[in-house]
């Protein structure tokens, strides 16, 4: 239990450190090693307040099993995922503008940086089924249908969801779906993108740019920054 309320703190503020926090809202969640439920920050701590004292358990049903503090009111998002989902160790939503605003567009996600690349073949599915919080299993359980296999599901007028193996894969699938969102937001602020890779280098590149090694890599460098930050 100790090693999993470790990476619950490690996880969101890795998170922080990436610039994705909004105030006290948003949230990672780690599936429970003996299927209680998931472990996820306390309401009312930003990511990078979170500490081990104000992480709790989750259970399905909403109940709090372990921790300090009260449950957030989104965590069917966590909890029907993973249900659905057993090869999912960590769920991850955030808030981020870009996010939201790319949503917006209804146009595709183009790999017209390396970020990219994870998110357009098969293309990142969105979920319309509401744009307010997923505070019922009900809403938790169209998500996880929305989200499928993927690796990420964009959530129109609220932000996104990813989710990975591990807390690593899934807070970096966080981090760079923003930064693929933002970065064609910004091309399309100048007219559009006019070129981006094609099908095969963008496959390629899935192997050789995020490999398993250089996505840790990537989170390695994210839990020292928010290190450095505490320190």
């Amino acid at each position: 239990m100790k090693d999993t309320i470790e990476t619950t703190v490690e996880a969101s503020r890795a998170l922080a450190a990436a610039g994705l926090t909004d105030m006290v809202w948003g949230h990672a969640a780690i599936r429970d090693p003996d299927g209680r439920g998931v472990w996820m920050k306390s309401a009312g701590w930003g990511f990078e307040e979170v500490a081990a004292e104000t992480t709790v358990l989750v259970s399905p049903a909403g109940e709090v099993l372990g921790g300090q503090g009260k449950r957030h009111i989104e965590y069917p998002i966590h909890t029907e995922i993973m249900r659905r989902r057993p090869d999912v160790g960590c769920v991850v939503h955030t808030h981020a503008p870009a996010l939201s605003a790319f949503a917006s567009l209804n146009t595709e996600l183009r790999p017209i940086s390396h970020d990219g690349v994870l998110f357009s073949d098969p293309q990142v599915p969105r979920f319309t089924g509401t744009g307010a919080l997923i505070a019922t299993p009900e809403l938790g359980g169209a998500l996880a249908g929305a989200l499928g296999d993927a690796r990420a599901c964009l959530m129109p007028q609220h932000g996104a969801v990813t989710v990975g193996p591990d807390a690593a894969t899934a807070v970096m699938h966080a981090v760079l779906l923003e930064r693929a969102c933002r970065t064609q937001l910004l091309a399309l602020a100048a007219g559009g993108p006019q070129v981006w890779s094609n099908e095969a280098e963008a496959a390629f590149k899935r192997d050789q740019i995020w490999n398993a090694e250089q996505v840790r890599a990537g989170y390695d460098y994210l839990v020292r920054s928010a290190d450095r930050t505490r320190a």
